[in-house]
């Protein structure tokens, strides 16, 4: 059902066509200095603003102290995002439906409360709701009302130099370039834990340790579960300002699922991740080195997993454009056989969901990819990007997995090559509080996609509107 034929979907778009007009008639009365806005909400700051003698509409909404010149305040702000996809072929034929389009919308809404300098309590609502899909919505899809995240924070020391802060309750989590844990931006719901979790500042160094259990989406209103099946914990320090290397990441992530299918069968898993990451973000050339070991047990089989990543980009500032050429590759391993004894495929735990573009066809595990890129900004507030990936299997006696980690096609074949994918995306962001991005993706179906499914090759549009606050 399309969504200009759903009652629901109607009262939806007229209340969200309300909301953006407010909010962005709010914006544009902004003064040029406008927020920094994060992956990560509860990290931004606006205690900037109690000093501020200019202070607009907007600025006494993201800042509202109890009194004059007190450290006991409060904030709000959220989003409103809206997304249509159209698939051509989605599963590469593998569905009842060939050509669809499919609906989204996202609404985010928190508050940040700040006790003096030794406690705050964040809070943040979420709305999703998903319309058209030929194979139903998926826990990713729709979530009618949920709790996304409630934790306080207690700071067990604050000084000048560092800080030790202990948090606890259902909060997001983003480590490092997103490989392993993220916040799972590219669908409609984020991924969120119930966690506690300590965190050490010195200078520059930062680590930091949790113990968790990822929120189970069950799509009705305020039904989200604790799941009880599978268990996290980290330690994940940063080392920024080195010398030569500028930035290391080193960590270990523990996680236990008490039932997990792999290509093996089905068996109680517990595995563990040591990784390192050696990166830079500043200047004309940048990179990303990351390294990860897994061992554990599958049921009694050892597990014997790893993956090894490198991004390198370099930005031409000097011509018109700053173009920048990049160029991703990685190995992630896949299990050799189902019948050595021996588990090798890689999990990747809670990565980012559209971890190869929004149509999120294949997820990291058991594969090889050679991926460069090219993006210019004729404006500041324009970007086009095109890139171009080719995709292998990394083990022949291993199965094709999707963004969550589900096989979706089997081993059954020798071939290894998967196939060409090519997007083309832009970027429109004339202020900080609106986002407009539209893509086109082409994915040429390969020798092994023909042998185990209809084979034919994916096309997908996209066109997301994102409204921050």
């Amino acid at each position: 059902m399309y969504m200009h034929h759903h009652p629901a979907a109607q009262r939806l778009l007229t209340t969200a066509k309300a909301g953006w007009w407010c909010f962005l008639l709010l914006a544009i009365c902004v003064r040029a200095q406008q927020p920094s806005f994060k992956m990560l909400r509860y990290d931004e700051d606006y205690s900037y603003l109690q000093t501020d003698t200019l202070r607009t509409a907007y600025d006494r909404y993201k800042y509202t102290a109890l009194k004059k010149h007190s450290h006991i305040y409060f904030s709000h702000g959220g989003e409103i995002r809206a997304q249509a996809q159209h698939f051509t072929n989605e599963n590469w034929g593998d569905i009842p439906q060939q050509n669809y389009t499919s609906y989204y919308t996202r609404l985010l809404l928190h508050s940040d409360f700040h006790f003096g300098k030794r406690a705050r309590v964040f809070v943040q609502f979420n709305n999703t709701l998903a319309f058209g899909r030929v194979t139903g919505n998926r826990s990713i899809d729709q979530n009618t009302a949920a709790v996304q995240q409630a934790f306080a924070d207690i700071a067990l020391h604050s000084a000048a130099t560092s800080s030790l802060v202990f948090r606890a309750g259902r909060q997001e989590l983003l480590y490092g370039s997103q490989r392993i844990i993220a916040v799972r931006e590219g669908p409609n719901n984020r991924q969120s834990f119930d966690a506690a979790k300590l965190v050490w500042k010195y200078k520059n160094v930062q680590a930091d340790a949790f113990f968790g259990f990822p929120v189970k989406i069950k799509q009705g209103a305020f039904d989200d579960r604790l799941n009880r099946d599978e268990t996290v914990w980290s330690i994940y320090t940063v080392r920024r300002k080195l010398p030569f290397i500028h930035n290391a990441d080193l960590y270990y992530i523990g996680y236990h699922n008490r039932l997990k299918a792999w290509n093996q069968g089905e068996a109680e898993e517990l595995r563990h991740s040591a990784g390192v990451r050696l990166w830079k973000k500043e200047g004309a050339l940048n990179y990303d080195f990351e390294a990860l070991y897994q061992f554990g047990r599958f049921g009694i089989q050892p597990i014997r997993a790893y993956t090894a990543s490198l991004h390198v980009s370099y930005t031409f500032k000097t011509v018109w454009g700053k173009p920048t050429a990049a160029l991703k590759t990685e190995i992630i391993s896949g299990d050799r056989s189902s019948a050595d004894g021996q588990l090798n495929t890689f999990h990747p735990l809670f990565p980012r969901g559209a971890y190869f573009g929004l149509a999120a066809l294949i997820g990291p595990a058991n594969l090889m990819d050679v991926h460069p890129s090219l993006s210019v900004s004729p404006t500041p507030a324009l970007t086009f990007t095109a890139d171009y990936d080719v995709f292998w299997r990394h083990r022949s006696g291993d199965g094709l997995y999707g963004p969550n980690v589900a096989q979706i096609t089997s081993a059954s074949s020798p071939e290894l090559f998967i196939g060409h994918q090519i997007g083309v995306a832009a970027e429109y962001a004339p202020s900080a509080f609106l986002t407009l991005t539209p893509e086109l993706l082409w994915f040429d179906a390969g020798p092994y996609i023909k042998s185990v499914t209809p084979g034919k090759d994916v096309w997908f549009a996209a066109l997301t509107a994102q409204f921050k606050f």
